[in-house]
């Protein structure tokens, strides 16, 4: 069974070989088979054929049965990725554990002060520019917050909105009470929409990591009559940057 070339990258990517990917796909397409017959079906070497078997066995994505002589067949592609997702995911969180407790203290110790890629944007158009790429490169799920401040840049955005849309991207919006009425509605065509009084701050988080906070004149009491933009993709403060969206979410209205 051919896949194609960006199938067999994914299956490369989540840990399969040439060998497994081949092994796995024909039995995908023909049911049970022997190793014999899954070697002449699959194109892998008879010399190579059970240790690829036991490597797909191990690693969820194929199984056996107990007759003789013994026939294999395929796990489903979503067990088979659940499989090798929770093994990653154990995997990692065991590694991460053994590295943190190693190398935490010798970095504490150093002394080493961490810097943060952080910039600070002024002027709308700048900052209209950075959100606009943001949201063109989103692939998964973007998240934002506005304030009546930021309620023209959401307009000028509203096309690259309308394209994630159209890609499936899943889109969450918090506004403001003080937000047009008529916009809100807008946006609730191409995403979720969520009304919270007197929200405080704004902002954008695509993809979980590129995060872009406003902050304007109502929010800073300062005289500047130009909103201003904190732009980062640093971890911590990206998640940090998500918990408290997902905090503001709390106590809201949902737009239908």
């Amino acid at each position: 069974m051919s896949v194609s070339d960006q199938t067999r990258k994914s299956l490369e990517k989540v840990g399969l070989t040439g060998y497994e990917i081949k092994t796995f796909t024909s039995l995908l397409k023909t049911g049970e088979l022997t190793a014999s017959n899954l070697s002449q079906q699959s194109g892998v070497p008879y010399s190579k054929i059970y240790e690829v078997l036991s490597a797909l066995e191990e690693k969820g994505w194929v199984g056996s049965d107990k007759s003789r002589p013994t026939k294999y067949f395929s796990k489903s592609p979503n067990s088979a990725l659940q499989t090798t997702k929770q093994r990653i995911e154990e995997d990692f969180a065991k590694n991460e554990k053994i590295i943190l407790s190693d190398l935490n203290p010798i970095y504490k110790k150093s002394g080493t002060t961490e810097r943060p890629d952080i910039w600070v944007l002024t002027g709308t158009m700048n900052i209209a520019t950075r959100i606009l790429e943001m949201i063109d490169t989103c692939r998964e799920e973007v998240l934002i917050a506005i304030p009546k401040a930021g309620e023209e840049l959401v307009k000028q955005a509203l096309p690259k909105l309308r394209q994630l849309h159209d890609k499936g991207v899943k889109i969450t919006i918090l506004t403001s009470d003080r937000f047009d009425k008529k916009d809100i509605k807008g946006l609730a065509r191409l995403a979720t929409v969520k009304i919270k009084k007197g929200l405080f701050g704004g902002g954008l988080i695509s993809d979980k990591h590129n995060v872009v906070i406003l902050l304007g004149p109502e929010i800073s009491h300062s005289n500047a009559s130009e909103i201003i933009a904190i732009c980062t993709d640093h971890a911590e403060l990206s998640g940090f940057a998500r918990e408290y969206f997902e905090y503001l979410l709390k106590d809201t209205l949902k737009v239908k």
